[in-house]
């Protein structure tokens, strides 16, 4: 009896702790307690994030992820070239004349350097140099000046009679005929030279509203070149004075440890750019005087102003002193005729041979060796971005960019007549790799051949 109560008293102690909850130590309620802090998701597995790239690499082919590759960089280098270009156009009243007084300083930083080792001053052998150009150039325009005016009169006189040989031939000569009686059937009022110049006063009065716009925009136009000739002799002055000492400034903008390496490679084409622009002013020089001394032979009107037409036009390589000597063809043939046109026109091609053949690669392959496709390319490119005076950066730009690219790249320009890389050593396939490697035994065989 005994032990059978004390066993029911032990099963129902039991019975009551399995029925009644066990609190935690800490059973205080929060109210103000916030909700339950969950863990962080465990990390994506590299592995597996490899794996799953390594498929996707694997269902694309080889040829899509590079072209995939070349494309978004080939879009981001065309977007930064469109932004230079864009901002360069909103900035062009202040990048040209800065553009210009640079190759002015390419040009007379040398005349500066000599007045200094004759002991003037720094800021007296710059002022002087400056003054110089002005007053030269000044001068030329003066000569030129009085001769369109001395022999003005008698050049409209030789344009009216032009004009008026040229629409009786129109009208009487025949190819009159041709163009009446041949395959087109043409009514004889095209080719009245009355019609057309109805026609043409019939337009301009019309367009008068227009013509007042672009005149207005013409006043505006020389406000703008009076600033910027005042801009570019100013940047001209400190370019000459203090150019070194600027470009040093700049610098800071560079990297320190790329800073000497940019600086070697800005001096190359700092180089390049004054050989250019020196051989350049010989090559236009050149060319001014062969068509001086034809159109002075023949009479031509205005000789002197052609002479420096070709001269200005000279700059832009290949096409420029072309297109200004046909202006000489065509003066010579209103003021003398045909004949003294032919004549004319056969001494500018003869002047274009000689710079071709002779100068360029005489003077401008030993300045900056470019290709004459690349020269095109960029003075075509100059044009569309800034018309003339593009054209007439765009070479010295090229010349500086090619320099610079080459010496920043650790490369060097291949001497004149060498187009290629000069070839690799060929291996010897007869030496084992032990005779390559030790001298001693490397030395056997030569020494045999030799002997033998």
């Amino acid at each position: 009896m005994g032990s059978s109560a004390r066993n029911g008293s032990r099963q129902s102690a039991r019975q009551t702790r399995r029925t009644i909850p066990v609190l935690p130590a800490t059973s205080t309620v929060d109210d103000h307690a916030g909700p339950p802090l969950t863990e962080p998701a465990p990390a994506a597995d590299p592995a597996i994030a490899a794996n799953s790239a390594a498929e996707v690499n694997a269902v694309v082919p080889r040829g899509l992820q590079v072209a995939a590759a070349w494309s978004w960089r080939a879009i981001l280098v065309a977007a930064l070239l469109w932004g230079i270009v864009w901002m360069a156009r909103y900035l062009s009243e202040v990048l040209i004349p800065v553009a210009v007084a640079i190759l002015l300083t390419a040009l007379m930083l040398p005349v500066a350097k000599r007045l200094r080792k004759w002991g003037l001053p720094k800021a007296a052998a710059t002022a002087i140099t400056v003054l110089g150009a002005v007053a030269s150039i000044v001068g030329v325009l003066i000569v030129i000046g009085g001769q369109i005016a001395g022999q003005g009169a008698e050049l409209s006189t030789n344009v009216v009679n032009g004009f008026n040989q040229l629409s009786n031939w129109l009208s009487n000569g025949p190819l009159t005929a041709w163009l009446q009686n041949g395959p087109l059937h043409l009514n004889a009022t095209w080719l009245d030279s009355s019609t057309w110049v109805t026609k043409i006063t019939d337009f301009l009065k019309a367009s008068g509203s227009t013509i007042a716009t672009y005149a207005a925009e013409f006043g505006a136009s020389v406000g703008h070149f009076f600033a910027g000739l005042a801009l570019a002799l100013f940047s001209l002055f400190y370019f000459i004075y203090d150019g070194r000492g600027i470009f040093s400034f700049l610098l800071n903008f560079i990297p320190r440890a790329s800073r000497d390496r940019v600086d070697q490679a800005a001096l190359g084409g700092w180089r390049s750019l004054a050989s250019y622009v020196r051989a350049t002013i010989l090559v236009a020089l050149t060319d001014s005087i062969g068509v001086l001394i034809v159109a002075l032979i023949l009479g031509v009107p205005v000789a002197p102003a052609l002479a420096a037409l070709v001269f200005l036009g000279a700059f832009v390589p290949i096409v420029g002193a072309l297109v200004s000597g046909f202006v000489a063809v065509l003066v010579a043939l209103v003021a003398l005729g045909w004949p003294q046109a032919l004549i004319m026109l056969g001494g500018v091609i003869l002047v274009m041979q000689i710079e071709g053949h002779v100068l360029q690669p005489f003077l401008l392959g030993r300045a900056v060796k470019l290709h004459p496709l690349a020269v095109l390319i960029a003075i075509a490119i100059g044009i569309i971005t800034a018309g003339i005076v593009g054209a007439l950066l765009a070479v010295p730009l090229l010349a500086f960019t090619k320099s610079f690219v080459l010496s920043l790249a650790g490369g060097s320009e291949p001497p004149l007549g060498r187009t290629h890389l000069p070839a690799l050593p060929l291996h010897r396939p007869h030496l084992s790799r032990t005779a390559r490697t030790d001298p001693k035994t490397a030395t056997g065989p030569q020494t045999a051949s030799t002997e033998s």
